[in-house]
């Protein structure tokens, strides 16, 4: 099949639509870890922040990340904030991780912030700004590789992944 490329990034850069790109084009499948989490809890991730709250999605989501990064040989699109847990950093130390990066322009226009996405609750774009400057240094220090997709198509970013990760 393929080595293993993990997709990371902010809400609104990309991740699951190049990732379905870069993973067709690889004749590998994708794997997206917050659709596993959905999967596993049996509801949408909105509906585990609510019911549940951000600690249980959060143990939810470092399973399935763990488990994605072990048993997947293909493409991996991890959740926005997966990279906030140490221990999943520590396992992408090892492995090619492309970081989708996204102006806020974008990433709001993208995220369409009337969306059900349960931690831009309150003023949306203020809210994903700021999750946005305070995740950037951790995307940054995952990274293998930065593709900018701010104004471009996703075939475009999902060409250039391809170049560098070749």
């Amino acid at each position: 099949m393929t080595r293993q490329l993990v997709i990371v990034g902010p809400p609104g850069a990309g991740k699951t639509t190049v990732g379905q790109l870069v993973a067709g084009r690889l004749g590998a499948d994708l794997r997206d870890t917050d659709a596993d989490v959905a999967h596993t809890a049996g509801k949408p991730i909105g509906d585990i922040f609510v019911d549940d709250g951000e600690a249980a999605f959060r143990t939810l989501e470092r399973a399935a990340v763990a488990a994605a990064l072990e048993d997947h040989d293909g493409v991996v699109a991890l959740g926005g904030g997966a990279i906030l847990d140490a221990g999943t950093r520590d396992l992408l130390a090892t492995r090619r991780v492309i970081f989708l990066d996204v102006g806020l322009a974008d990433a709001a226009a993208r995220v369409g912030l009337t969306r059900d996405r349960p931690l831009l609750i309150g003023n949306p774009r203020a809210q994903l700004k700021k999750l946005m400057d305070e995740r950037r240094p951790l995307y940054e220090q995952v990274a293998t590789i930065t593709v900018d997709t701010s104004g471009r198509t996703p075939e475009d970013v999902a060409d250039e992944v391809l170049r560098h990760a070749g």
